[in-house]
């Protein structure tokens, strides 16, 4: 039989640049989750979290890999440009968070009480997870839009940039339920009512952007989101401006960290957690409405 569409496989997604940047992610993925797994070991909320990065990002890199040596992703009725793109910035940023992670609690120079041997297998997982975050953020570099080039939307800085908020609400989440006492005023409450709204908003952002339906919107997709974008660095400055006062103010707070604050369970460093990182967030959405001007969507690449 004849083929009448090309080669079966694509040799160029284990080839190109950003092919060989996902085996270099598939090699150092698994290598990283074995060695934890074999003799490193991991426990506790922190230690899951580490092993649920690497495998995720691990198994989506699979999935990835083959789809485009197959052809597959053609099949797929999605956007597969803003797909590729979305996750591997999701992946710079959880696998960048293990790398700090996994070390910072699970390493130590010393070989008492764990043994030289799991010592050696923990510091030899730590190598390979901060060469993890580099493979990924190679492809965010080799896939990132250039200036007059033609590409899925969430190949922009703008569209990176979603992912960035939302990752960062996501700290401010965990922040929030870590006895942040943010019931305690209905201020507080509006600035949580804010990172939900905004949170929730941007997923939706991108979640149309990744499965390519934008067309089908009966309002034009990205005015709504340039609106959208402005109205949330509002919301943050809102928020940016209560959050402190509230928490901080000798009036309804302490500008000071409590002496008697157990380390871990203390309500002000989850206050003071939520500040930096809302003002990290403003400061990503006063970017990305900046850039958002001289974009335009491509919703099928």
């Amino acid at each position: 039989m004849e083929s009448t569409g090309g080669p079966y496989l694509n040799t160029a997604a284990v080839t190109s640049p950003v092919g060989i940047a996902r085996l270099l992610q598939m090699t150092f993925g698994c290598t990283t989750f074995s060695l934890v797994a074999h003799q490193g070991g991991f426990s506790a909320a922190y230690g899951t979290f580490c092993m649920f990065v690497w495998t995720f990002c691990f198994a989506v890199t699979i999935f990835i890999i083959t789809c485009e040596f197959t052809h597959l992703h053609s099949c797929l009725s999605i956007s597969w440009g803003n797909f590729t793109a979305a996750f591997a910035m999701l992946a710079t940023l959880m696998s960048v968070t293990a790398a700090v992670i996994y070390p910072l609690y699970f390493v130590q120079l010393g070989c008492y009480p764990i043994g030289c041997e799991v010592r050696d297998f923990r510091i030899a997982a730590s190598v390979f997870a901060g060469l993890l975050f580099i493979a990924y953020a190679a492809e965010v570099f080799l896939t990132r839009a250039k200036q007059g080039q033609v590409t899925s939307y969430m190949a922009t800085v703008s569209g990176l940039l979603k992912i960035v908020q939302a990752f960062v609400a996501c700290i401010i989440f965990g922040a929030l339920v870590n006895d942040s006492q943010y019931g305690k005023y209905v201020a507080t409450q509006w600035c949580v009512t804010v990172y939900s709204f905004c949170f929730v908003v941007t997923v939706v952002v991108v979640a149309f952007s990744v499965t390519g339906r934008t067309a089908l919107l009966w309002f034009p997709f990205e005015r709504a989101v340039v609106i959208y974008t402005f109205g949330a660095v509002l919301l943050y400055v809102s928020a940016a401006v209560i959050w402190p006062v509230f928490c901080f103010d000798s009036k309804y707070g302490s500008p000071q960290r409590p002496s008697l604050c157990a380390k871990g369970k203390c309500p002000w460093d989850s206050q003071l957690v939520i500040a930096v990182f809302t003002y990290v967030n403003l400061l990503l959405y006063i970017v990305d409405l900046a850039y958002s001007q001289r974009i335009r969507f491509v919703s099928h690449v």
